[in-house]
């Protein structure tokens, strides 16, 4: 099982560069100093390096699509300097309550991997959780990067390869299940106001039938080791016969990877399932709860207010676009999506276009500023524990 980071969903650091874009440098450097130092962390799972091309490419690509996305589309839905000067014409008061917010959301955005690694504290989590939002949201192509970088920091922290892999496979799963969960809680809680269209409805229906494939997939994995076997063999048939299709060599080790990723997350899953998705869903109810004050403080008047369910509505499906992966995080797709839905559900098209900016600057800049400022924390910590180990080597 390949563990994945979405919208997490870090960085590298290269030991001797300054740049980004070597995370098995990072890791083996990190590995080496944990050796050294006698914490657990030599058995660190290879991680494929990003190319200087791909990134050059999904750079090109990401601008590409901002510049369509910020310049072509959002124009459409309302004029850039109207939406401005609504947002600068907060109060205290709404500032206050807007950084309450955000202080919120980057506080419980730690809580599933805390609860998905047993034994990490709260301030390792932090950092660690930081420094891969910036890196994933923020650098074209930055998920390679950053799951590398993960893996470094935790065998800073003590934790053995294996054990990184299992928290960041739990949280990806579950962070996928929530998202798609999402759409189906936003259709329900719009009954509440109107009668949903068909096509909410249908939207509804795929997404719990998508929710219901994956529990039910991960619960047989999870039932017992020949029923894990089973699967895995029966998905390499399916692999085998699809690529022969296509004249392709299928891809082997399925069913090993099925087996261990069951070995490694059984336990976990089995005694914290409920904890796993409750704060998973914590973590995307403080998001919104970001984007109800945004909407709230640019709205004109209790005439143009959007409800509540209708607002969760927007952004549950605004989210569903994170899955695009064009640009990091979802950056630019989300908010042309969640504009769009913002104005379906009854917001003014000057209104969405607001929210959606106010939203997307309150939820993004912080987290990467205080990803920068983890990330250099770490980098000045990795350095010292290397000339540590350096200093005892030479007196050995």
């Amino acid at each position: 099982m390949v563990a994945v980071t979405t919208s997490d969903p870090a960085t590298a650091d290269d030991a001797g560069r300054d740049d980004v874009g070597a995370p098995n440098d990072a890791v083996a450097a990190i590995a080496g100093s944990d050796a050294a130092s006698g914490a657990a962390g030599a058995d660190l799972p290879a991680v494929a390096p990003t190319s200087r091309r791909k990134q050059v490419i999904a750079g090109l690509v990401t601008l590409v699509v901002l510049v369509i996305v910020f310049a072509g589309i959002l124009p459409k839905f309302g004029n850039y300097a109207d939406a401005w000067a609504v947002i600068k014409d907060m109060s205290v008061l709404q500032l206050c309550v807007l950084a309450a917010s955000v202080v919120f959301s980057i506080v419980v955005y730690v809580f599933p991997f805390q609860v998905a690694l047993p034994g990490l504290r709260y301030g390792s989590a932090f950092m660690i959780r930081q420094t891969s939002f910036t890196i994933s949201n923020a650098v074209p192509a930055g998920g390679a990067i950053g799951l590398g970088v993960q893996y470094g920091m935790l065998a800073q922290a003590g934790f053995s390869g294996a054990a990184s892999s299992a928290a960041i496979g739990i949280t990806s799963v579950f962070n996928l299940i929530v998202t798609l969960a999402l759409p189906v809680l936003g259709v329900l809680a719009m009954l509440f106001v109107e009668t949903p269209t068909s096509a909410e409805v249908f939207g509804a229906l795929g997404g719990l039938v998508a929710v219901g494939v994956m529990v039910g997939f991960f619960a047989a994995v999870l039932r017992s080791e020949a029923t894990a076997h089973r699967i895995g063999d029966l998905l390499e048939r399916l692999a085998g016969k699809v690529f022969g299709l296509v004249h392709k060599t299928a891809p082997t080790g399925i069913t090993a990877q099925i087996e261990t990723f069951r070995a490694s997350t059984v336990d976990v899953i089995s005694a914290r399932w409920a904890l796993l998705t409750g704060t998973s869903f914590l973590q995307q109810f403080a998001q919104f709860g970001v984007l109800l004050v945004s909407l709230r403080i640019v709205e004109s008047g209790e005439s143009t207010q959007v409800a509540v369910a209708a607002a969760f509505a927007a952004f549950a499906l605004a989210r569903l676009a994170s899955f695009i992966p064009v640009t990091p995080g979802g950056l630019g797709t989300v908010d042309a999506g969640l504009t769009a839905s913002l104005v379906a559900f009854g917001a003014t098209k000057t209104d969405a276009l607001a929210a959606t900016l106010l939203w997307r600057a309150s939820s993004w800049i912080p987290q990467v500023l205080l990803g920068v400022v983890t990330l250099i924390i770490w980098r000045v910590r990795s350095r010292h524990i290397r000339e540590e180990a350096a200093q005892r080597a030479a007196a050995a």
